[in-house]
């Protein structure tokens, strides 16, 4: 029966990143991070990753995706995207290693964790953000450093109880070899991006992370010589711009903040070692 709808699932998701694949190459003009992000998001969780694409993204008309993405809940879901992209990819790298040595699901878990940071901050936070820092490596993770320490804390706070419960009730989910390992990677990764919207929306807002954004597009006049009216749109940098200009937050408020991620976090692992054992 589980296997049969995996069977399905993974269909299905073949089916949705041939179309995002595509699409992101011949219509939408997203930044390029963005576009790693949705490849892997549409990996992890199929159909549903398309589906979000598609509302809070995906062009409807060519030269509308500023427009279109300016909206602050599709900003948030675009800081929610490359975040969680990596941190889950850290996750199930890291997952694959661990199985290999057989360590218990604490130190997995451990693993995992420290996979998912430094993938996350030193690849899909300060590597792809350079270019808005002047190219400076060291500066951008300076400056991503908070954003990402305390969004993959949320992003975990829903993986950690998912992973562990249904690897607790399906042993076979362990291996990465396994189907089923696939599938509880995509529940968990469902999971990872609801606790952690709200962070990110808060974030976003605050000008503390950047959210979606467009690539620079070359405006071609409808008829050549023909001067067109300016129609260009106030929109915020965090949507067409390639700046990054993080506002500054005090370091007793950015400390209570991450205090409060990772107590969610503590809380989540106390939890989830009630229904399912945590060993060390």
């Amino acid at each position: 029966m589980i296997e049969g709808a995996l069977a399905v699932w993974y269909l299905l998701t073949a089916a949705s990143m041939v179309f995002m694949v595509y699409d992101l190459a011949t219509n939408t003009p997203a930044m390029g991070v963005m576009k790693v992000a949705w490849v892997l998001i549409t990996l992890y969780l199929g159909p549903i990753g398309l589906f979000i694409y598609l509302l809070s993204c995906r062009q409807p008309l060519p030269g509308t995706h500023d427009a279109f993405i300016a909206a602050h809940w599709k900003q948030s879901v675009g800081s929610l995207a490359h975040c969680l992209a990596g941190d889950a990819t850290g996750i199930i790298l890291g997952a694959m290693l661990t199985y290999r040595f057989g360590f218990p699901n604490g130190i997995d878990l451990i693993v995992e964790y420290a996979a998912a940071f430094l993938f996350g901050w030193m690849i899909f936070q300060a590597l792809f953000m350079r270019s808005m820092l002047g190219g400076d490596y060291a500066l951008a993770m300076r400056k991503t450093f908070f954003a990402e320490f305390v969004s993959m804390n949320m992003v975990m706070v829903g993986m950690i109880p998912t992973m562990v419960i249904l690897m607790h009730a399906l042993p076979e989910s362990h291996n990465p070899l396994h189907p089923l390992f696939w599938g509880v990677m995509s529940v968990a990764t469902l999971a990872g991006g609801v606790t952690a919207y709200p962070i990110n929306s808060w974030m976003v807002r605050r000008g503390i992370k950047h959210g979606m954004m467009s690539a620079p597009q070359k405006v071609v006049p409808a008829m050549a010589g023909m001067k067109m009216p300016d129609m260009a749109m106030p929109m915020p940098e965090s949507a067409g711009g390639h700046t990054y200009h993080a506002t500054p937050m005090a370091l007793a408020q950015q400390a209570q903040i991450a205090a409060l991620t990772l107590a969610a976090l503590a809380a989540a692992a106390w939890l989830t070692a009630r229904i399912a054992p945590i060993r060390l």
